[in-house]
């Protein structure tokens, strides 16, 4: 096991952010979510489904993001997720206070 790799509690607070920002891109569906945190991670950090899709309920609940299904010629139908404009202040607040919390602990540790 690589003693460097990114623990699950360390990002854990960040979910709905990380999940925000690749919304911020694009429209998606759960699984491209998963995908894209992991490659864009470098492997690092592997979002498991169940921990998504209660970031998906709790971002919805708040009016962060909202849903459609997509219209797919193959295959079953993606639920699709999009950021709605208050999810794009929630981004940037949340962004802003992990700039904060970010120079705090560069001071501390």
């Amino acid at each position: 096991m690589n003693d460097s790799k990114i623990t699950s509690d360390l990002l854990r607070g960040h979910t709905d952010t990380m999940i925000l920002r690749l919304l911020s891109e694009a429209d998606r569906y759960g699984y491209e979510v998963v995908k894209l945190i992991a490659e864009r991670s470098g492997g690092e950090y592997e979002l498991k489904e169940a921990t998504m899709y209660s970031s998906f309920r709790r971002l919805e609940a708040d009016g962060d993001i909202a849903w459609y299904w997509g219209d797919e010629t193959q295959g079953g139908r993606r639920k699709y997720f999009r950021i709605t404009e208050k999810g794009k202040d929630t981004y940037s607040r949340n962004k802003s206070n992990w700039a904060y919390a970010k120079r705090v602990l560069e001071n501390l540790l």
